[in-house]
């Protein structure tokens, strides 16, 4: 099961939610059966700050989305991605981060643009993580191949952190076997 945090800044039509909202996909990548699971914390938000109230540490990857036309959303997206920088720098210990992904969504709206691509991209850049300006009015495949590209990130991501747990193990399992075993101690 690959978990991610969906994070909009603002509510879309009737996609509003006054709760938080988890969603089921199953879905085949690279010929890989997949479950996902996409948790939106804070969908009803219009706040400049918006909280992550659920812990984020079990989450395998995030998309934080803003509205281009809309300053607030984006105030709200740095918020939200400097909580996921904090989390992540607790929980990593020097470990490879979880892949995120700022969306910039509303491309579409881009005659009433309120942040600039620049912003985004500097945003994206200062958190260590892609970035992308889509409109999810206009191609929905924008957003799929998006999903897509994260998803095979957290795959690489999984696979390095079960590789290096893996390594850690068998280094820790001869240390252990060298010291009851390999030293032999000199007869006097």
């Amino acid at each position: 099961m690959i978990h991610f945090v969906f994070h909009f800044s603002r509510f879309i039509g009737e996609y509003a939610s006054n709760t938080n909202s988890l969603y089921h996909k199953r879905l085949s990548i690279d010929g890989r059966q997949l479950n996902l699971e996409v948790f939106d914390p804070c969908s009803q938000s219009s706040e400049a700050r918006c909280i992550l109230e659920e812990p984020v540490d079990w989450a395998d990857g995030f998309v934080v989305v803003y509205n281009i036309s809309d300053r607030t959303s984006f105030i709200n997206a740095k918020n939200i991605l400097l909580q996921i920088r904090e989390a992540r720098i607790d929980n990593c210990k020097g470990e490879m981060g979880v892949p995120v992904c700022l969306v910039g969504n509303k491309q579409d709206l881009c005659h009433a643009r309120q942040v600039c691509e620049d912003e985004g991209r500097c945003l994206a850049q200062e958190n260590r993580c892609h970035f992308q300006e889509v409109s999810a009015a206009e191609s929905y495949q924008d957003i799929a191949n998006l999903f897509t590209q994260l998803i095979r990130q957290v795959m690489e991501h999984l696979k390095y952190r079960a590789d290096r747990r893996r390594y850690s193990g068998s280094k820790s399992m001869a240390k252990l076997i060298n010291n009851v075993f390999g030293k032999r101690r000199k007869s006097v």
